[in-house]
Formats: C-alpha cells, sequence, structure tokens
C-alpha cells in the first residue's frame, strides 16, 4: 500500500497500489456513499460543512481530479469558467492581477478558469457565440463593456451564466462588478484644480465602451463646476500604442492653450504622458501635473508627485468569480451587483508633495 498523507485526525490516507483517485476512492476511505462525496465537492448546500472540509482534505491528499468528460456526462456541466479578454492592453495594466484573483477566488471550487481572448480585428462576439454554441463552459466573465452591449444581450437571450466588469444601459439587470469611473473623472478635475490647474486633458478610453463615456462625463461635469476646461486628447486613447500616446502628447506641446493638468487611467498611459512632456523640457509639479489611477503600487516610484487613486484588482477579480458561480448555480435569483466608488480623500501622494499650490504660468 501507498501512503499519501495524513488526514487531520492523523489516520493514514493510503491508495491501493495502482489505484487512480476517483470519487469510490475517496467514498471508501471516508466511509460516506458515493452520491455524498460528489456533492461535498460540488458544494452542495445540504452537506454539511464539516462533511465538505472532511472530503475536501482527503480529496486533496490523493491527489483527486475530476474527469472532466464523466463530469460533463453526469451534471452537463464543464466546471470551467472562461474569461474572456481583449489582446489589446498594454503590459502594464491591471489584467494580470484580475486573471490571479480570479482564479484565486475560484481556488476549492470545482471551478477551473480559461482564458478565451480576441484580437482588436476580430468580431468580439465570435469567442462569445464560440462558448455557447459549444458548451465550452459553464459561464463567462467579459469586460470592456459598451452602452447597448451586443455580447451582453446575447448571452441573457440565451441565459447563459456570466458576469460583466463594467455596465451597460440594457434595461434587464445583469451581474456586474464596476469601478465608478464617473467619480473618478471628477475627483481628478477636483485634485488638478486644488494644484491649481485650469487646461486638463484627458487619455480617456475608446469611446464606444461605457467606463469611457463615465469618466469624461464626470471630468467635464467637474470642470464646468470649477470654470476650467477639460478636453479628450486626440490622436489616441488608453489602449493605444506607446508611440501613439507619445505623438498625441507632442501633438498638444505646441498649442497656445497646452495642457497644464492631465488625467490617466492607467499606469501605461500615465507613465507615457509624464516621460513625454519631459522629453519636451516639461517639468511635473511646476509645468504640469498629473492624475491617474493603478491597480499596483507603481506610480508613487516612479514619480513621487503624481496624483494617485487605487482601482482594487483583487477585489474586482473575487466578486467577478463569486457573481459568476451564483449565476451558475441561482440563475432565478438576481444578478450580484457591485459598484465601487473611489475615496476623495485617498489619493496616494508624498506627503512633501501633497499641498495645494498656485498655478506656475507656462
Amino acid at each position: 500500500m501507498t501512503k499519501s498523507g495524513t488526514s487531520e485526525s492523523d489516520k493514514q490516507v493510503v491508495l491501493e497500489p495502482g489505484e487512480r483517485p476517483t470519487l469510490k476512492t475517496i467514498a471508501r476511505l471516508s466511509g460516506l456513499a458515493v452520491p455524498t462525496v460528489s456533492r461535498a465537492l460540488s458544494d452542495a448546500p445540504d452537506i454539511g460543512k464539516d462533511t465538505k472540509e472532511r472530503v475536501r482534505e482527503i480529496a486533496k491528499q490523493i491527489g483527486y481530479r475530476p474527469n472532466r468528460a464523466g463530469v460533463r456526462l453526469r451534471t452537463g456541466r464543464t466546471n470551467v469558467i472562461s474569461v474572456v479578454m481583449s489582446t489589446e492592453h498594454d503590459a502594464m495594466n491591471n489584467t494580470g492581477q484580475l486573471i490571479a484573483a480570479i482564479t484565486s477566488a475560484l481556488r476549492g471550487t470545482p471551478y477551473h478558469v480559461i482564458i478565451t481572448p480576441y484580437f482588436a480585428d476580430e468580431d468580439p462576439m465570435v469567442p462569445i457565440r464560440y462558448i455557447v454554441e459549444t458548451g465550452s463552459a459553464d459561464g463567462l466573465i467579459l469586460n470592456q463593456t459598451e452602452p447597448d452591449d451586443p455580447r451582453v444581450r446575447y448571452l441573457m437571450e440565451h441565459k447563459f451564466p456570466f458576469v460583466a466588469h463594467g455596465r451597460t444601459e440594457l434595461a434587464e439587470p445583469h451581474a456586474y462588478f464596476d469601478y465608478d469611473n464617473t467619480a473618478f473623472g471628477s475627483l481628478a478635475v477636483d485634485a488638478l484644480v486644488a494644484r491649481g490647474r485650469s487646461r486638463i486633458a484627458i487619455l480617456a478610453p475608446p469611446q464606444t465602451q461605457m467606463y469611457a463615456i463615465h469618466m469624461v462625463a464626470g471630468a467635464r461635469a467637474a470642470a464646468e463646476a470649477h470654470g476650467v476646461t477639460v478636453s479628450v486628447l486626440e490622436g489616441a486613447t488608453s489602449h493605444s500604442s506607446v508611440a501613439d500616446v507619445e505623438a498625441a502628447m507632442r501633438a498638444v506641446y505646441g498649442k497656445a492653450d497646452r495642457p497644464d493638468g492631465l488625467i490617466a487611467p492607467s499606469i501605461g498611459g500615465c507613465v507615457t504622458m509624464v516621460s513625454t512632456f519631459e522629453q519636451m523640457g516639461l517639468v511635473l509639479e511646476r509645468d504640469f501635473d498629473m492624475a491617474a489611477k493603478e491597480a499596483l503600487s507603481f506610480l508613487r516610484r516612479f514619480r513621487p508627485g503624481i496624483l494617485v487613486l487605487e482601482e482594487n484588482a483583487d477585489e474586482a477579480g473575487g466578486y467577478l468569480a463569486r457573481a459568476v458561480m451564483d449565476r451558475i448555480s441561482h440563475p432565478e435569483t438576481s444578478p450580484m451587483q457591485k459598484l465601487v466608488y473611489p475615496d476623495a480623500n485617498a489619493w496616494k501622494v508624498a506627503p512633501e508633495h501633497a499641498a495645494p499650490r498656485a498655478k506656475t504660468q507656462n
């Protein structure tokens, strides 16, 4: 007999020579019936917590992995959740951290994550239709939502479990997690005005997407309230290449109304905007100021004077994972929805850079 480990009661958990870990193995070692073991591993509500923990501990010790083909044959499920992501994001955004948070939240559940990419020149409906038509996942997570998002409408029409990282303007409610980008845009303008800035430019996401619409609307409303100007940087978005953002920044450098306040919704965009102006001879905190948001603690290390709000990718990923599991298990209940508001007092900046300053004439 081959020893595989010990249980919480210090009894040996063992396999017969050549035995492959199955539900029957766990049933034999736990003294439970096979259906009970199966339901415990599926987190069935009628199975007690202690029983679930006991079964999962044995499964972990003997290296049990469910046979996906068998699971699908018995239950019609794949135990797969697909995260559908565009490939156009730069390497320094929060995509990697978001995926890590989703997979971490699914740890210990029957579900596994697959990443389904789509390219900028591809119809974003292609991967959605493929997943639904082939039944290759039990649910999916999508982002970059649009006001009248055809992916969301399609998924709701087909009653396929999903959650969106972002809202839409569709009448029928759907599961989502969103960061309040309207508030971010407004707070960014407030912070720049407090530093004496009056000509503000925002590197916006593509204007077809909901979070871009929200961000620009918030910035413009705050600018009107303060009596300052805000414009969307032309020729580039927060999804553009470094070269395109640099070109857009160089184009506004020579204008008489050159921006003295900048807003970026991502690390990569912020770094490119600041470094381009610096290459042109401008000095951060003297000639211009920068407000941005990030999911990684990086920007203060790049330039301590940048005003930074945090967007918590761990919170987003964890909620998205729980929400899609909820849609799979409870399709008849109201979808989970959460909107996170940035803290107006949470601008991260080194203390010596925190005090408001009078505007320097350029």
